[in-house]
């Protein structure tokens, strides 16, 4: 039975989100799906893991508890990508991307190129209304830590990182300039704005 979908901005107790997990590997215990309940278990081990990570045992947010399934998922992206250069069998690649497409049904819907870059631009303008300039590079920490929280976890770092470098070498993008573009108007000559003269 498919996972109910995370939602993003929802509020949820760090023991609803496991008792949902909870419920989604007995489900998949009683319908033998073994795919399923493997990958449900190391889900579950993960978000474990990282709870007790710290010098103490500490509940997790909502975006802490995302962060973890986007690792996992990322995880088998890169060791589907390993078996396939290595030519080590079609069988396991397919296994990852399996166990990816479970982990990805607990995530928030990725944002698109457009999105992203959108992400990118505000961050950006935050920045610099707070620093009163354009960010140098020194500064992409800033622009970076902005993001990500715009972002809520709905941006692979790297994709968000590239995304606000090309952003911060660019100081009007051409997305912009097309939008300045389009909104003025087409300017109109003096001369056919005079009336032409009515006929003797």
């Amino acid at each position: 039975m498919p996972a109910a979908p995370f939602l993003p901005g929802r509020v949820c107790a760090m023991s609803e989100l496991k008792a949902r997990l909870r419920a989604d590997l007995t489900a998949a215990m009683k319908s033998q799906d073994r795919l399923r309940t493997a990958t449900l278990r190391m889900l579950l081990s993960a978000v474990q893991t990282e709870h007790v990570s710290g010098k103490s045992a500490r509940e997790l947010s909502d975006d802490e508890v995302v962060k973890v399934f986007a690792r996992e998922s990322r995880k088998r992206v890169e060791s589907a990508e390993i078996y396939t250069q290595n030519r080590r069998g079609e069988l396991r690649t397919a296994t990852e991307h399996a166990e990816m497409r479970v982990i990805d049904e607990y995530l928030p819907t990725p944002l698109t190129d457009a999105e992203v870059a959108d992400v990118a631009d505000t961050a950006i303008a935050r920045v610099v209304e707070g620093i009163g300039e354009r960010p140098s590079m020194r500064q992409m920490g800033q622009v970076m830590k902005a993001a990500t929280a715009i972002a809520a976890g709905k941006a692979d770092g790297a994709r968000l990182s590239a995304t606000v470098r090309e952003s911060s070498t660019s100081p009007v993008s051409s997305r912009k300039r097309l939008t300045s573009t389009a909104a003025t108007p087409p300017r109109t000559s003096r001369r056919s704005s005079v009336p032409s003269p009515l006929p003797a």
